[in-house]
């Protein structure tokens, strides 16, 4: 598929999947010898698996870095793997913190909910 099947089945604007690439985050994708990109299945699921490291907070140059790792293929998976224990712990700290303000927000709520229920007054 061409870059604007690509970008409409993964539910973005083709001027990500084109950056991505910029950024040489898809430089394994088949290239027609017009130079146009060929996307496959194998892409589809590579793509979401940036979306999803980008969605957790890695940054962007992170993720360059480990697609660079990537390419260079097995050799690479302890470095790789490295990488993401490193943002699973970031990201389980990140979690763990935004579940204390849940539970601050949540008590705030309560606390409004007592007081228009008439349980509590607040001056």
């Amino acid at each position: 598929m061409n870059v604007s099947e690509f970008s409409k089945h993964m539910g973005v604007n083709p001027h990500t999947v084109r950056y991505y690439d910029k950024l040489g985050l898809l430089d394994d994708v088949y290239r027609l010898p017009s130079g146009h990109r060929y996307f496959q299945e194998k892409d589809i699921a590579w793509f979401e698996f940036i979306q999803r490291l980008k969605g957790t907070g890695m940054p962007i140059e992170k993720i360059r870095i480990y697609a660079a790792l990537r390419k260079e293929g097995k050799k690479t998976l302890a470095s790789r793997q490295d990488m993401l224990k490193e943002h699973s712990a970031k990201l389980q700290q990140k979690i763990q913190i935004e579940q204390q303000h849940l539970v601050k927000l949540n008590d705030k709520i309560n606390l409004y909910q007592c007081a228009l229920d008439g349980k509590i007054s607040l001056d």
